[in-house]
């Protein structure tokens, strides 16, 4: 196994980790004689009292005793989650995204995880067909939960086929396990149009009612196809598609109410835009559980731009919510809040592009407000700035040329598709940018916030953030009103 050691990135002035001297730059060989392989196992064992560092500075390795108390923070955050090698994934999935990407983007983005750690630090999906007894006894002896599950198929022929792994046809045995000793699990299901839907998902729900009922929730999703896409096999769900789907999971949501009492299925956001049809209402989607996979975001955007005081989602689910460590990467990585001439951006990453940032100038509080987002948030979004009655507010929708084909999700937004956009606004208006579809101060094209033409706010992805900033711009103008 290659093991890297992990590096200390940050300490907290004054924490026990700066008083007993360790430094930035500091690597950690070992906590009280033992190596930790991962952050998960680098919190438990800091989390003990008076805990021994192991620390290599300068080609010298020696010891420092932290003084504090069990479960008393240690104030040092390291670079990086997993210490040995990331366990990837060995399927070849037809619909997976990753064989969608373009070329020239950052290595990190075509790496294909398939790590139970990731599950549960980040709320990646594992399909478990790497899991080992081994991992099911860490899981359990350090209730590494909640984690998360690709399903996909109950059927074994069929999943099997779908992963291209003859392991996936087996492979949900260590799920029916998890369950048995109590860990909270969360499923997903992407729907492959002529594959996977139809009888076959209507087939997959009985299977989880007989074989997995103590499911958290399933998710429901569509299949995103790319211009990439090198699949003939793999399309866009029709619009009468997406109806069927819907109807499938409604069918089966009253089906585990009656035999479990919730309704533990639900579909996608994206599913009810592609169909036309109204989202279900808010009180249907429990605590929004699957929130970050697109389940019930729409709803709980309304309800908190209607009612700012009612946070419905508020901390984002997996383990890096409390642990001592580094911050999270990938798909659920820490945003940028704020404006483009703030915040922490990383560096060393390479960007694909000829636009040249260009000198800009901060626009007034009470400027005309563009906001941007892409094709399913516009349709979110039009009816909830409508209510407002105010002519000063203009929704720019951000098509996708980047990725293309039917990737229409704010998420999923690159500065180059926001700049072609910019180009053709007046400059003075305030612009606000979903921090959603960045990554550590990053756009997965590589480009960065400061680096489009006109200035934009960063706003965090839900409708508290958006409601403030555009009552931002209503104070001002209140403000100027006063003076003059």
């Amino acid at each position: 196994m290659i093991m890297s050691l992990p590096v200390i990135a940050e300490i907290v002035a004054g924490s026990p980790g700066e008083l007993a001297g360790l430094l930035i730059g500091d690597e950690i060989v070992a906590i009280d004689g033992e190596v930790p392989n991962d952050v998960i196992r680098w919190q438990m064992l800091i989390d003990e009292e008076d805990p021994v560092l192991s620390i290599q500075r300068g080609g010298l390795e020696f010891e420092i005793e932290i003084a504090k108390s069990a479960g008393q923070s240690l104030g040092v955050q390291v670079d990086a989650a997993i210490f040995d090698r990331v366990r990837t994934c060995d399927n070849h999935c037809e619909f997976c995204f990753i064989y969608q990407l373009p070329k020239g983007m950052r290595r990190s983005l075509y790496l294909k995880d398939d790590d139970y750690r990731l599950s549960f630090l980040y709320g990646n999906f594992t399909t478990l067909t790497r899991f080992t007894e081994a991992d099911l006894e860490r899981v359990i002896s350090e209730n590494l939960s909640p984690l998360y599950v690709s399903i996909h198929a109950t059927d074994p022929e069929v999943r099997s086929r779908m992963l291209r792994n003859q392991r996936g046809g087996y492979s949900l045995r260590w799920l029916r396990a998890l369950l048995d000793f109590n860990i909270e699990v969360h499923g997903q299901i992407v729907v492959c149009p002529g594959v996977n839907d139809g009888n076959v998902l209507d087939d997959t729900l009985l299977g989880v009612l007989d074989q997995f009922p103590e499911l958290s929730s399933l998710a429901v999703v569509p299949l995103g196809v790319s211009s990439y896409n090198t699949e003939a096999s793999m399309r866009p769900h029709t619009q009468e598609e997406a109806k069927k789907v819907i109807e499938v999971v409604h069918d089966w949501q009253q089906r585990f109410v009656e035999s479990l009492g919730y309704r533990l299925v639900y579909a996608a956001d994206e599913y009810y835009l592609l169909a036309g049809e109204p989202f279900p209402e808010a009180a249907t989607y429990g605590d929004f559980a699957m929130h970050e996979d697109g389940i019930g975001m729409a709803r709980s955007f309304e309800k908190e731009f209607s009612d700012p005081s009612s946070s419905i989602v508020g901390i984002r689910s997996g383990f890096f919510q409390s642990v001592d460590g580094a911050p999270p990467e990938g798909y659920r990585a820490v945003r940028v809040g704020g404006s483009n001439r703030g915040g922490q951006m990383q560096t060393g990453i390479e960007c694909q592009s000829d636009i040249s940032p260009a000198l800009v100038i901060r626009p007034r509080r009470n400027a005309p407000i563009g906001i941007l987002t892409g094709d399913y948030g516009a349709e979110v979004l039009r009816p909830l700035i409508e209510s407002l009655q105010r002519d000063d507010i203009r929704i720019l929708k951000v098509a996708n040329h980047f990725f293309g084909g039917n990737i229409k999700v704010s998420g999923l937004m690159v500065g180059e598709d926001v700049q072609r956009v910019l180009q053709s606004e007046p400059d003075g208006h305030r612009y606000l940018l979903p921090d959603v579809c960045l990554n550590n101060g990053r756009f997965l094209d590589g480009l960065r916030p400061e680096d489009l033409s006109k200035y934009v706010e960063v706003v965090a992805t839900d409708g508290i953030a958006l409601r403030a900033a555009l009552e931002l711009q209503e104070s001002s103008k209140q403000f100027s009103a006063e003076i003059f």
